[in-house]
């Protein structure tokens, strides 16, 4: 079996796109070419980076126009420097 693993400080997030349409309020079907690309991902995989803060299996926030986008295996990927992660999305409780 073959994967993809990231070296030299690099992160890779799987940005998979959901195929299912989109529609509008007003009942119009919203194109795939024309939805917002959001800039939140799981983390696949990382090269080993001490003390890093995420963790494979993370969602996370990442800087838009940044790293490489590749498919591999039916799926669509992003290889990404860990400086280009900005935020992790974690579960808090309300007060």
């Amino acid at each position: 079996m073959k994967e993809l693993q990231p070296i030299n400080q690099n992160v890779l997030l799987d940005v998979t796109e959901d195929k299912n349409e989109q529609i509008s309020s007003g009942g119009i079907i919203i194109p795939d070419t024309a939805r917002e690309k959001l800039p939140f991902a799981k983390v696949i995989a990382m090269s080993k980076i001490e003390n890093a803060e995420i963790a494979v299996g993370d969602m996370v926030m990442y800087k838009s126009f940044s790293g490489t986008e590749t498919d591999y295996e039916g799926k669509k990927y992003l290889l990404i420097q860990y400086s280009e992660i900005m935020a992790k999305i974690v579960e808090t409780e309300e007060i």
